[in-house]
Protein backbone atom coordinates (compact mmCIF):
# COMPACT_ATOMS: atom_id res chain seq x y z
CA UNK A 1 0.00 0.00 0.00
CA UNK A 2 1.47 3.69 -0.82
CA UNK A 3 0.23 6.93 0.64
CA UNK A 4 -0.66 8.78 -1.57
CA UNK A 5 -1.31 12.66 -1.24
CA UNK A 6 -4.37 13.59 -3.37
CA UNK A 7 -2.19 16.44 -5.04
CA UNK A 8 0.01 15.75 -7.92
CA UNK A 9 3.97 17.09 -7.00
CA UNK A 10 6.03 18.26 -9.32
CA UNK A 11 9.72 16.54 -9.91
CA UNK A 12 12.09 19.48 -9.38
CA UNK A 13 15.81 17.81 -10.22
CA UNK A 14 18.65 17.15 -8.21
CA UNK A 15 17.91 16.77 -4.43
CA UNK A 16 20.45 19.56 -3.64
CA UNK A 17 17.92 21.73 -5.01
CA UNK A 18 16.34 21.70 -1.37
CA UNK A 19 18.67 24.04 -0.30
CA UNK A 20 18.06 26.68 -3.27
CA UNK A 21 14.98 28.16 -0.97
CA UNK A 22 17.45 28.37 1.35
CA UNK A 23 19.97 30.49 -0.05
CA UNK A 24 17.51 33.19 -1.29
CA UNK A 25 16.95 33.58 2.50
CA UNK A 26 20.00 34.87 3.16
CA UNK A 27 23.28 33.41 5.39
CA UNK A 28 21.21 33.25 8.61
CA UNK A 29 17.97 31.86 7.58
CA UNK A 30 19.03 28.54 7.44
CA UNK A 31 20.70 28.19 11.17
CA UNK A 32 16.86 30.09 12.34
CA UNK A 33 14.26 28.37 10.00
CA UNK A 34 15.69 25.11 9.58
CA UNK A 35 16.20 23.87 13.06
CA UNK A 36 16.39 25.28 16.52
CA UNK A 37 19.64 25.18 18.80
CA UNK A 38 20.54 21.79 20.79
CA UNK A 39 18.86 23.48 24.09
CA UNK A 40 17.54 22.42 27.08
CA UNK A 41 13.48 22.88 25.81
CA UNK A 42 14.21 21.53 22.38
CA UNK A 43 15.94 18.80 24.39
CA UNK A 44 12.55 18.39 26.70
CA UNK A 45 10.67 17.76 23.79
CA UNK A 46 12.63 15.13 22.00
CA UNK A 47 12.49 13.57 25.45
CA UNK A 48 8.69 13.77 25.30
CA UNK A 49 8.26 12.96 22.10
CA UNK A 50 10.62 9.94 22.10
CA UNK A 51 8.89 8.49 25.43
CA UNK A 52 5.17 8.98 23.62
CA UNK A 53 6.79 7.15 20.97
CA UNK A 54 7.99 4.61 23.28
CA UNK A 55 4.44 4.45 25.01
CA UNK A 56 2.61 3.77 21.60
CA UNK A 57 5.20 0.57 21.11
CA UNK A 58 4.30 -0.82 24.39
CA UNK A 59 1.98 -3.12 23.73
CA UNK A 60 3.35 -4.12 20.06
CA UNK A 61 4.67 -7.52 21.23
CA UNK A 62 6.04 -8.61 17.85
CA UNK A 63 8.26 -7.29 15.49
CA UNK A 64 11.73 -5.98 15.22
CA UNK A 65 11.98 -2.47 17.15
CA UNK A 66 13.53 0.46 14.55
CA UNK A 67 14.84 3.09 16.51
CA UNK A 68 15.06 6.33 13.87
CA UNK A 69 17.58 8.30 15.10
CA UNK A 70 17.10 11.76 13.64
CA UNK A 71 16.79 15.69 13.37
CA UNK A 72 13.22 17.46 13.09
CA UNK A 73 13.39 16.07 9.62
CA UNK A 74 12.45 13.11 11.88
CA UNK A 75 10.76 14.66 14.53
CA UNK A 76 8.37 16.51 12.02
CA UNK A 77 8.90 19.99 12.62
CA UNK A 78 5.63 22.02 12.01
CA UNK A 79 3.81 18.86 11.52
CA UNK A 80 1.01 16.86 13.60
CA UNK A 81 3.03 13.98 15.14
CA UNK A 82 1.04 11.50 13.26
CA UNK A 83 2.14 13.01 9.98
CA UNK A 84 5.92 12.80 10.58
CA UNK A 85 7.63 10.24 8.06
CA UNK A 86 8.38 7.46 10.67
CA UNK A 87 4.30 7.75 12.09
CA UNK A 88 3.67 7.26 8.93
CA UNK A 89 5.87 4.24 8.40
CA UNK A 90 4.18 2.63 11.06
CA UNK A 91 1.45 3.10 8.86
CA UNK A 92 2.38 1.96 5.69
CA UNK A 93 3.76 -1.83 8.06
CA UNK A 94 0.60 -2.16 9.53
CA UNK A 95 -1.49 -1.57 6.47
CA UNK A 96 1.19 -3.95 4.71
CA UNK A 97 0.74 -6.42 7.28
CA UNK A 98 4.38 -6.01 8.08
CA UNK A 99 4.87 -6.48 12.51
CA UNK A 100 7.32 -3.51 13.68
CA UNK A 101 7.55 -1.33 16.21
CA UNK A 102 8.96 2.21 14.87
CA UNK A 103 10.37 4.16 17.61
CA UNK A 104 11.49 8.01 16.29
CA UNK A 105 14.06 10.03 17.99
CA UNK A 106 14.34 13.25 16.18
CA UNK A 107 15.94 16.17 18.14
CA UNK A 108 15.79 19.78 16.11
CA UNK A 109 18.74 21.69 15.91
CA UNK A 110 21.20 18.50 16.18
CA UNK A 111 24.19 17.81 14.32
CA UNK A 112 25.93 14.74 13.78
CA UNK A 113 28.09 15.39 16.66
CA UNK A 114 25.12 16.05 19.03
CA UNK A 115 23.50 12.66 17.85
CA UNK A 116 26.70 10.88 18.46
CA UNK A 117 26.37 12.51 22.08
CA UNK A 118 22.89 11.66 22.02
CA UNK A 119 22.60 7.92 20.66
CA UNK A 120 23.68 6.13 24.21
CA UNK A 121 20.64 8.12 25.87
CA UNK A 122 18.47 6.37 22.18
CA UNK A 123 19.71 3.00 22.58
CA UNK A 124 18.71 2.28 26.16
CA UNK A 125 16.33 -0.06 24.92
CA UNK A 126 17.23 -2.84 22.83
CA UNK A 127 16.68 -2.07 18.66
CA UNK A 128 17.14 -4.44 15.70
CA UNK A 129 17.36 -1.95 13.58
CA UNK A 130 19.13 1.40 13.82
CA UNK A 131 17.92 4.62 11.38
CA UNK A 132 20.54 6.97 11.38
CA UNK A 133 18.89 10.59 9.68
CA UNK A 134 21.69 12.77 11.08
CA UNK A 135 24.12 15.80 9.45
CA UNK A 136 21.79 18.00 8.08
CA UNK A 137 22.55 20.43 10.48
CA UNK A 138 26.10 19.96 9.42
CA UNK A 139 26.01 21.22 6.26
CA UNK A 140 23.79 24.26 7.20
CA UNK A 141 26.24 25.30 9.62
CA UNK A 142 28.86 24.75 6.94
CA UNK A 143 30.83 21.79 8.98
CA UNK A 144 33.98 20.28 7.77
CA UNK A 145 33.00 17.51 5.80
CA UNK A 146 35.98 15.18 6.53
CA UNK A 147 34.79 16.48 10.33
CA UNK A 148 31.18 14.82 9.17
CA UNK A 149 32.57 11.79 7.57
CA UNK A 150 34.55 10.92 11.36
CA UNK A 151 31.79 11.80 13.48
CA UNK A 152 28.91 9.32 11.45
CA UNK A 153 32.01 6.97 11.42
CA UNK A 154 32.37 7.26 15.25
CA UNK A 155 28.53 7.20 15.41
CA UNK A 156 27.71 3.71 13.61
CA UNK A 157 30.34 2.27 15.85
CA UNK A 158 28.84 3.55 18.81
CA UNK A 159 25.66 2.57 17.84
CA UNK A 160 27.47 -1.09 17.27
CA UNK A 161 28.92 -0.75 20.75
CA UNK A 162 25.57 -0.47 22.10
CA UNK A 163 23.24 -2.68 20.29
CA UNK A 164 25.58 -5.28 19.04
CA UNK A 165 22.78 -7.36 17.16
CA UNK A 166 21.39 -4.53 15.52
CA UNK A 167 21.55 -4.00 12.03
CA UNK A 168 22.34 0.10 10.93
CA UNK A 169 21.47 2.23 8.02
CA UNK A 170 22.43 5.24 6.84
CA UNK A 171 19.99 8.10 5.25
CA UNK A 172 21.84 10.34 2.70
CA UNK A 173 21.91 13.88 3.72
CA UNK A 174 22.76 16.83 1.73
CA UNK A 175 24.56 20.36 1.84
CA UNK A 176 23.07 23.71 0.55
CA UNK A 177 24.71 24.51 -2.96
CA UNK A 178 25.44 28.12 -1.62
CA UNK A 179 28.83 27.28 0.11
CA UNK A 180 30.01 25.75 -3.56
CA UNK A 181 30.42 22.91 -5.59
CA UNK A 182 33.30 21.73 -3.88
CA UNK A 183 31.50 21.72 -0.67
CA UNK A 184 28.27 20.43 -1.35
CA UNK A 185 30.57 17.39 -3.57
CA UNK A 186 32.23 16.72 -0.26
CA UNK A 187 29.06 16.78 1.84
CA UNK A 188 27.84 14.14 -0.31
CA UNK A 189 30.84 12.19 -0.56
CA UNK A 190 31.55 11.88 3.81
CA UNK A 191 28.12 9.74 3.81
CA UNK A 192 29.14 7.70 1.05
CA UNK A 193 32.90 7.10 2.07
CA UNK A 194 31.53 6.64 5.92
CA UNK A 195 28.75 3.68 4.44
CA UNK A 196 31.29 2.12 2.60
CA UNK A 197 34.18 2.54 5.49
CA UNK A 198 31.41 1.00 7.93
CA UNK A 199 29.92 -1.67 5.58
CA UNK A 200 26.32 -0.24 6.47
CA UNK A 201 23.43 0.14 3.70
CA UNK A 202 23.60 3.93 2.31
CA UNK A 203 19.60 4.92 2.13
CA UNK A 204 18.62 7.45 -0.76
CA UNK A 205 18.58 11.01 0.23
CA UNK A 206 15.50 11.58 2.73
CA UNK A 207 13.96 14.43 0.76
CA UNK A 208 14.47 12.88 -2.85
CA UNK A 209 11.37 14.40 -5.10
CA UNK A 210 10.26 16.68 -2.05
CA UNK A 211 13.48 19.13 -2.27
CA UNK A 212 12.84 22.17 -3.96
CA UNK A 213 9.35 21.85 -4.06
CA UNK A 214 7.33 24.35 -2.96
CA UNK A 215 3.97 22.24 -2.95
CA UNK A 216 5.69 19.84 -0.67
CA UNK A 217 7.21 22.14 1.80
CA UNK A 218 5.82 24.27 4.63
CA UNK A 219 6.91 27.95 4.32
CA UNK A 220 10.71 27.38 6.00
CA UNK A 221 11.37 26.09 2.02
CA UNK A 222 12.78 23.38 4.09
CA UNK A 223 10.41 20.89 6.19
CA UNK A 224 7.97 18.71 4.56
CA UNK A 225 4.72 19.93 4.76
CA UNK A 226 1.88 17.12 4.96
CA UNK A 227 2.24 16.16 1.32
CA UNK A 228 5.65 16.21 1.29
CA UNK A 229 5.59 14.01 4.32
CA UNK A 230 3.38 11.11 2.52
CA UNK A 231 6.49 11.19 -0.47
CA UNK A 232 9.01 11.12 1.80
CA UNK A 233 7.34 8.14 3.69
CA UNK A 234 6.50 6.22 0.52
CA UNK A 235 10.13 6.85 -1.03
CA UNK A 236 11.49 5.84 2.55
CA UNK A 237 9.50 2.69 2.80
CA UNK A 238 10.25 0.79 -0.59
CA UNK A 239 14.48 0.84 1.10
CA UNK A 240 13.30 0.20 4.98
CA UNK A 241 10.64 -2.84 4.21
CA UNK A 242 13.24 -5.07 2.95
CA UNK A 243 15.74 -4.14 5.72
CA UNK A 244 13.00 -4.88 8.52
CA UNK A 245 11.94 -8.03 6.87
CA UNK A 246 15.53 -9.25 7.58
CA UNK A 247 15.50 -7.90 11.02
CA UNK A 248 12.55 -9.70 11.23
CA UNK A 249 13.95 -12.79 10.38
CA UNK A 250 17.17 -12.44 12.32
CA UNK A 251 14.80 -11.56 15.21
CA UNK A 252 12.71 -14.97 15.27
CA UNK A 253 15.83 -17.38 14.74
Amino acid sequence: MRLESKKRSVWIGPAVLLWALVACGGESAPRDAAESTEGAPVAATAEANTAASAAANTDRTAGPRVVILGTSLTAGLGLDPDSAWPALIQRLADSAGVRVRIAAAGLSGETSAGALRRADWVLTEPADLVVLEVGANDGLRGVDPDTTHATLVALIGRVRQKQPAASIALVQMEAPPNLGADYTQRFHNAYVDAAAATGVPLLPFLLDGVAGDPQLNQGDGIHPNEQGSLRVADNMWKVLKPLIEVAQTARVR
